[in-house]
């Protein structure tokens, strides 16, 4: 399936995506590579949004990441790669929920998900870091 000149392919004997937004592979396009520090649930203050909610933490971490992507023509569906950290187990559905409504299907990453010990603080429960690949008649650098 190409989008935005990206290959995103699901070979007939890799498992089945039920629905979740990630693909098997991705062949990257042209364009400006896009590697993104680990996003956690921090906002501009480094105040951390959703203590003790992994969903209000995942929103967060994707709300950050769409931040960097916009600074430099970039959007969700450019992401190529996304590894995501996690603490607990039962936090499992409410990031996928999070990662349903925030990646579509047809544009879904290539994904890793690793369950850790812990993370920077002992209050945050997720962190995502992804990689993009910006389209050259999008990208721009950033204006601060």
């Amino acid at each position: 399936m190409r989008t935005s000149m990206m290959i995103r392919y699901n070979p007939p004997t890799g498992w089945p995506q039920l629905g979740r937004p990630f693909h098997h592979g991705v062949i990257e396009p042209k364009g400006h590579v896009l590697h993104m520090t680990g996003q956690v649930a921090w906002d501009k203050n480094a105040n951390i949004i959703g203590k003790g909610n992994c969903e209000a933490q995942a929103q967060q971490c994707f709300d950050n990441v769409e931040n960097i992507l916009k600074a430099v023509g970039g959007r969700m569906e450019d992401i190529v790669s996304l590894t995501v950290f996690y603490l607990n187990q039962a936090d499992m559905p409410a990031i996928q929920k999070v990662r349903a409504e925030r990646l579509q299907l047809e544009s879904g990453p290539v994904s890793i998900l690793i369950q850790a010990a812990g993370l920077i603080t002992p209050d945050l429960l997720v962190e995502i870091a992804p990689i993009a690949v910006i389209p050259d008649d999008r990208f721009h650098e950033p204006k601060y």
